[in-house]
């Protein structure tokens, strides 16, 4: 028989277990504080242009206080959701921006902010920033070079007397890297270990010695993937010690040496990986390339074109060049376009290895060679011909007088263009007035053509320049470029080069924040002007990509071969 229990007993069970059960639900909520700090912006680009500020790329949150520009507060509504604060504020103007709408979003622990800003007449700008670990407005470090050298040199003691911290010898690998020599003891200057190898080459990490030997350490199975043909790293990976960089580390030595190394300025990105203050970013302006020696190979110089803070230009200009007295004997070949390639009744210059630095504000710079005749140089589609830089700048010059603009370059007009397309005068015959001798889509490349491979170039010539850049800092600057061409003394195998864009625009489908893979097949077959029959005997030796800063991965391979 089932026991009854007494009224007053049975009353007191209920009880308990309904205060039991609703205890949860009267529990206090945990009290957020709102954040406060001073927000370094991920791209280190400027929020607001032409504001007083010194740190436009930053912005101060303080509760329901924003502050943009530098100067421009002003006081946000401000709400909780259920992992942050969310913020919202209007300025009416602030900088060269106006009818401004701020929104952004910032997790608990006030880490992390994401944020859009509208502008009247403005594209909408997302961004992400980070919270700074300094305080606001002030600058922890001169440079990123500066940073550095204060925190992953310090923090792996790699100036230590017993590493790099004293004078060269051969037991230090003849590197100092104590703070006032370390910068040109690696920036250009060869290797102890492999001296076809600078320590550092500005924009090159794949081609500087010491972020191999950083990498050694860090991420060995990557190791294969960078080295140069023929390159091995030698004796112990770098720190020597029981430290290793971090990823995040390493990565910020690989940007500054993307931006060309330089010794002074900003390279955006390196601000949060370093969690530091650092100076508002700036145009780097490249080291410029030393010219081959004169029984080496020669070299072409971009001149210099103005580039607005806060802009981007895509251009086309031509300039002249004559090295019929430069190049020595050994190094020429006469006209022969169905032998050799070389199509000028002038003659050629040959040479196997090209090099390629600009400064690193740069998307790319490609150099081409009119297809026409020099004769037409005066053609008035090439516009008025100036002197750039040098004591005659902006004086009119003529093109084919190579002293008429003394220690400047005579250019001819400037115009904006895709790719220079349309530019300078028509060549009977041909779909396009030129075509491409070199070029590059980053700060410095480097180009080796296999053993015995070489190429053809015109002795003289009009060349057609097409930069493009952007400058994304609230600064102008000049763009400049330099491309050197090594001389082919072997040659028995005639370069031809191959340039596909039927699917340029093959990945313009993806939706905003999503990801796909896009596929499509190429077959061998003429070139450009129908020279190349792309017999089966032909040797594949280099290919590349150009997927932009968004492109994750890029891979090709041959079903006939499993490559």
């Amino acid at each position: 028989m089932r026991r009854q229990m007494p009224p007053r007993a049975f009353a007191l069970v209920v009880a308990v277990a309904v205060a039991a059960a609703v205890a949860p639900a009267h529990a206090k909520k945990t009290k957020h504080t709102p954040c406060a700090g001073h927000f370094l912006l991920d791209s280190g680009e400027s929020l607001v242009t032409n504001a007083s500020s010194t740190a436009a790329d930053a912005l101060e949150v303080a509760g329901k206080q924003v502050t943009i520009g530098g100067t421009c507060v002003k006081r946000a509504s401000l709400h909780t959701t259920r992992t942050g604060w969310r913020l919202q504020a209007r300025w009416s103007s602030c900088g060269d921006l106006s009818r401004i709408r701020f929104t952004a979003t910032i997790g608990f622990d006030c880490q992390k902010l994401t944020g859009t800003l509208r502008a009247k007449h403005k594209t909408r700008r997302r961004f992400t920033a980070h919270l700074s670990g300094c305080d606001t407005g002030s600058v922890s470090y001169a440079s990123t070079w500066d940073a550095i050298q204060k925190t992953i040199f310090v923090r792996h003691d790699c100036a230590n007397v017993l590493c790099h911290g004293g004078p060269p010898t051969p037991l230090n690998g003849e590197l100092d890297l104590r703070p006032d020599v370390a910068y040109k003891n690696l920036v250009q200057t060869a290797s102890f270990e492999v001296p076809s190898l600078y320590r550092i080459t500005p924009g090159d990490e794949r081609r500087s010695y010491l972020w191999l030997k950083l990498l050694a350490k860090t991420d060995p199975a990557r190791l294969p993937n960078y080295l140069p043909p023929g390159v091995q790293v030698l004796q112990a990976p770098m720190p020597n010690n029981n430290t290793t960089l971090t990823k995040d580390e390493l990565e910020v030595v690989r940007q500054w040496i993307y931006a060309t190394a330089p010794e002074t300025g900003t390279v955006s990105g390196t601000q949060t990986a370093l969690n530091a203050c650092l100076p508002p970013a700036a145009p780097i302006i490249a080291i410029p390339l030393d010219p081959p020696a004169p029984d080496k190979g020669l070299q072409f110089t971009m001149p210099p074109w103005h580039l607005e803070a806060k802009s981007q230009h895509e251009l086309c200009f031509a300039t002249y060049y004559d090295f019929t007295d430069k190049v020595p004997a050994e190094f020429k070949i006469p006209a022969g376009y169905l032998t050799n390639g070389c199509f000028d009744p002038n003659g050629c210059f040959t040479w196997d290895a090209q090099t390629l630095r600009q400064d690193p504000q740069s998307h790319h710079l490609i150099l081409n060679l009119f297809a026409g005749a020099v004769s037409q140089i005066h053609d008035p589609a090439f516009g008025a011909w100036t002197c750039i830089g040098g004591d005659k700048d902006g004086q009119t010059c003529e093109p084919t007088d190579l002293t008429s603009c003394g220690s400047g370059i005579c250019r001819s007009q400037l115009r904006e263009t895709f790719a220079c397309i349309g530019y300078g005068p028509a060549v009977p015959g041909l779909p396009f007035n030129y075509f491409a001798i070199g070029g590059a889509q980053k700060a410095q490349s480097e180009v080796d053509f296999a053993p015995a491979v070489w190429a053809p170039t015109p002795l003289r010539g009009i060349l057609f320049w097409n930069p493009h850049a952007f400058n994304l800092t609230d600064q102008n600057t000049m763009m400049h470029g330099w491309l050197n061409y090594y001389f082919a003394a072997d040659r028995q195998y005639l370069v031809h080069g191959i340039f596909d864009i039927n699917h340029i625009f093959a990945a313009s489908g993806i939706q905003p924040y999503h990801t796909g893979t896009v596929c499509a097949d190429y077959t061998f077959g003429n070139d450009a002007f129908g020279g190349f029959k792309s017999p089966q005997q032909a040797q594949l030796f280099s290919l590349s990509s150009h997927t932009h800063r968004h492109g994750q991965h890029f891979w090709i391979t041959d079903p006939q071969h499993g490559d």
